[in-house]
Order: C-alpha cells, then sequence, then structure tokens
C-alpha cells in the first residue's frame, strides 16, 4: 500500500471522526434547545394564567436541573406573595366594613338631634344654618353607607340573593320614579319597553340600585343635552338595558377609569357637579356578582350609553 492512500485514509477517517463529533454536538444542543423551548412555553403558560403550578423537565443535564429548581423557587415566592397579598386585601375589606358600620352609628344620633334641633327652632334665624349642617351630615351618612356597601360587596359578605326578575316592570318602576324630575328639568324622555316580558337572574334590591344610579347619572351628567332613554331588548342568553344621555358625555382617555373606586368624572362630564366615585363601581360590582356586567361608550355631545347585561331566564 503506497504512501499517498495511507495518508488519503487517514484522511477520511478525521473527516468521519470530526462528521461523528459534529452530529453528536448538533444532537445535543438540539436536545438542550427543545428542552429550553418547553421549559419557556410552561413558565409563560404559568404566568398567563396565574396558575400555582410549577415546572418540570427530565434530564441529565445539571445546569437544566439547576435553572428549574431556581425557577420553581422563583414561583413559589411568587404564590406566597400573592396569598399574602389576598389575605390582606381581605382584611383590609372587612376593617373598612367594620369602621364604616361603626362611623354610622355616631352618625345617625348626630342627624337624630339635628332633626330635633330645627324642629324646635323654626322662628330662630339658626333655622338656616341647622338646615344646612343637617344637609352636609346627610351626605356624610350617604357616602358612609356607599363604603360600607363597596365594602362588604369586595369582601364577599353581602349577601345576594338571585331569582327570577321581571326585568321591564323593574325597569318601568324605576323610570316612573324619575318622572317627576325629568319633567322640572324639561327632559325629552324616549322609553323603549317591550310588550314582552323578558325575565333575568338577579337580585330584585341591587338591580334597582343600578338603575337608580345609572337613571340618576344621565339627567345630573346629561343635562346639557337635556335627553334621557332607556331602552330593553335581548340578544342571546342576555338581556340588555341602554340608558342614554346627550350630555357632554366621557373623553375616551376617561371612559376607562370611570368604574374605578373613588374615580371623579368631573372633567370629563360636568366639571360643577362632582359624585364620589363610589356609584359607578358598587353598581359595576353588583352587576357582576349576578352574573352580568356594564359597559360604557361614549361620543361627547352625541350620545353617552351605560349598557347593563344581565343573565336571561327563559
Amino acid at each position: 500500500m503506497s504512501d499517498w492512500l495511507i495518508i488519503f485514509l487517514l484522511i477520511c477517517i478525521i473527516i468521519l471522526l470530526i462528521a461523528v463529533v459534529c452530529y453528536q454536538q448538533f444532537v445535543f444542543n438540539k436536545g438542550i434547545q427543545d428542552k429550553l423551548r418547553k421549559i419557556s412555553e410552561k413558565l409563560s403558560d404559568i404566568l398567563d394564567k396565574d396558575s400555582d403550578e410549577k415546572i418540570m423537565v427530565f434530564t441529565d443535564n445539571k445546569v437544566l436541573m439547576n435553572l428549574c429548581g431556581q425557577m420553581n423557587r422563583m414561583l413559589l415566592d411568587r404564590q406566597k406573595i400573592k396569598t399574602d397579598y389576598r389575605k390582606q386585601e381581605i382584611s383590609t375589606r372587612k376593617m373598612l366594613a367594620n369602621i364604616s358600620h361603626d362611623i354610622k352609628t355616631p352618625l345617625t344620633v348626630i342627624l337624630g338631634y339635628l332633626e330635633i334641633m330645627g324642629m324646635e327652632n323654626k322662628e330662630n334665624d339658626n333655622r338656616e344654618a341647622l338646615q344646612k349642617v343637617e344637609a352636609k351630615a346627610r351626605q356624610v351618612m350617604e357616602l358612609i353607607n356607599q363604603f360600607f356597601t363597596l365594602a362588604k360587596l369586595e369582601a364577599g359578605d353581602k349577601n345576594i340573593e338571585l331569582t327570577k326578575i321581571n326585568i321591564n316592570e323593574l325597569c318601568r318602576e324605576n323610570v316612573l320614579g324619575f318622572y317627576e324630575l325629568l319633567l322640572s328639568k324639561e327632559f325629552a324622555v324616549e322609553i323603549s319597553i317591550p310588550e314582552q316580558n323578558f325575565f333575568v337572574q338577579g337580585d330584585k334590591e341591587s338591580i334597582d340600585r343600578i338603575l337608580s344610579n345609572l337613571l340618576s347619572n344621565a339627567i345630573r351628567y346629561g343635562s346639557d343635552g337635556k335627553y334621557m332613554g332607556l331602552f330593553l331588548w335581548e340578544e342571546k342568553n342576555f338581556v340588555f338595558i341602554d340608558i342614554v344621555d346627550k350630555g357632554r358625555g366621557i373623553e375616551k382617555e376617561f371612559a376607562a377609569n370611570v368604574f374605578e373606586r373613588l374615580y371623579t368624572v368631573e372633567d370629563s362630564r360636568n366639571r360643577q357637579v362632582q359624585g364620589n366615585g363610589l356609584g359607578l363601581t358598587i353598581a359595576k360590582n353588583l352587576a357582576r356578582q349576578m352574573g352580568g356586567d356594564i359597559m360604557l361608550e361614549s361620543e361627547p355631545n352625541v350620545k353617552t350609553v351605560f349598557t347593563v347585561r344581565l343573565q336571561k331566564i327563559l
């Protein structure tokens, strides 16, 4: 065998060995990449679903095992933080509910004394001052009542009994409750309530509160447009109530915030009239606890629509 042939064979063997090593390295790297991809996908799924799962990977690679261990440690810390936060949030809500309840008692007594003083001083010069003090005290009482209601709702302490409700009749009753006020303010009123009765899953007191809040808002903030509309309609498994005004409306940058606690819309609706920022929060919370929701669409100075969605019962 010639020297050239031997050299050629050696070169072929070396090339073959290099190819085998490269292939093994490729397979190894591909296996590592596949495992890293699965780890990444699992971590993304845990974060998206906000679940308490852990990452499991079957490998002999100590680096990957250590990586998964550190990730699971972080997930455990995250789970503990979430649990502590939930406990603290529930505790805070219950504390607010208790404080609101404790404040109501002395304020009720104060209102009682103010009423007695007003009756005893009908001809007195202090009568007007007493009336103003009483009016402000009643505003404080109303605010405390709303805080109390919201705190109970968020703490899960408010009992909402779901029954079969004739929503047509409830809409009529609420509109009639505002009839004289609408007349005195010279509003154009448009009502569309079908003759066919719609029944929803809900709590009468809660739905009354939602409708009262939205109707009073339409009158209060939509006074520029002198228009109030209520439209009842159904679609698939839901019944919808549109409450419409044509006032100043709500700008898009504010619309997403109107259901937040203590958010007031004086900048977007009416600078001269400010609410306490709890009415819509309570209304939306009540709707959701009945399996429904409240949505908002607004085009300033054209039309503002609050839509209540409730689950239909056949």
